[in-house]
């Protein structure tokens, strides 16, 4: 075919779409076609398929946004080239394609449960999730709270595999994910913030590159590009072996040995351990201040079916660390203290 003869541009409506992923896809990828559906029916759009539009109604939506002010593990830091949770999430996203791409999985499913997984998120990182659960029934989770923020306090009727994706991409909830591209999320978050919280911690001064194992060098490499770029080649070649997504086992145990190894040494540090315990008031003084006073809390947060603690732990477990800090400073700063 001449270049005159060829097609400048190609018109690839939803449909057109739709037949590529039979054609290119693995067997055992997702198809947008066989989606389990949203709650509530709607009309196809013209030119996205389903996931595709899931993936769209989460970055444009106000939970998304409120990542770039939410931390991944220093309190407030100082400093631009810190992670945030925004950022995080972004890093999971591109690591998540990188993977379902290798693998001939459903790239717009990945993409949406990866940038979904932490919607949920309370201020303060994971020290929210401690300060929530007195509040709730066993334990508070922000993963599952990242369904209710997408099924009721910010609604956006979104597939039930890309809710399930984000509902699983915790490790300790069972079952796994639905569908393979859920799993590739799992993977992906644990890689990101195992690479980028070690570069953080060192860019802190809380860790030095010399007081990193060699072990895990050994596995990995470096810390940063070499480390995400060797587990995911792990996980793409040992997935393809398996017939399912999944990672060689002593590279698993060793990713798994890593995380550990971060929590002794700076999730769970002492100085950490104290911002964690000034987080945990801010959150919970914030918690019981809105439950006392229903009326303050909007009524985006104020569901039919919510009590006033409900609501009020919706409220907080949405907020950004800037805002949370700044509402705590309003209400519980002594007046004329500074």
């Amino acid at each position: 075919m001449s270049v005159v003869d060829a097609e400048v541009l190609q018109h690839r409506t939803r449909e057109v779409r739709e037949r590529l992923e039979y054609e290119h896809l693995s067997a055992s990828a997702t198809k947008a076609v066989e989606t389990r559906g949203r709650d509530v029916d709607e009309p196809d759009d013209v030119y996205r398929t389903a996931f595709e539009r899931d993936r769209d109604r989460i970055l444009h939506s106000k939970a998304f946004r409120r990542l770039k002010h939410k931390t991944q593990v220093f309190l407030n830091p100082e400093g631009d080239h810190f992670v945030t949770r925004l950022t995080h999430t972004l890093q999971v996203a591109q690591v998540g394609r990188s993977i379902a791409v290798a693998l001939g999985l459903n790239e717009p499913l990945t993409e949406a449960i990866c940038l979904g997984h932490d919607v949920g998120h309370a201020p303060f990182g994971h020290t929210g999730e401690d300060a929530l659960s007195p509040y709730v029934e066993g334990e508070w989770q922000h993963a599952l709270h990242g369904v209710r923020v997408v099924e009721k306090l910010e609604p956006l009727n979104l597939t039930l595999e890309v809710r399930d994706g984000i509902s699983q991409s915790s490790w300790k909830n069972d079952p796994p994910p639905c569908t393979p591209e859920g799993t590739i999320c799992r993977y992906a978050d644990r890689i990101a913030y195992l690479a980028h919280d070690v570069q953080d911690a060192i860019r802190a001064g809380v860790l030095t590159p010399q007081a990193i194992p060699s072990r895990f060098t050994d596995a990995f490499g470096e810390p940063g590009r070499a480390w995400i770029a060797s587990m995911v080649r792990n996980v793409i070649d040992a997935s393809v072996q398996a017939g399912e997504v999944t990672m060689e086992a002593g590279k698993l145990q060793t990713m798994h040995d890593l995380r550990t190894w971060m929590f002794d040494n700076v999730y769970l540090r002492p100085e950490a351990r104290a911002q964690a315990e000034r987080g945990v008031r801010v959150i919970q003084d914030l918690v019981e201040w809105f439950a006392d006073r229903p009326d303050e809390v909007p009524a985006a947060y104020r569901l039919p079916e919510s009590t006033s603690l409900q609501a009020a732990v919706d409220y907080v477990a949405g907020m950004s660390d800037k805002f949370a800090i700044r509402l705590h400073d309003e209400r519980f700063r002594p007046a004329g203290l500074y």
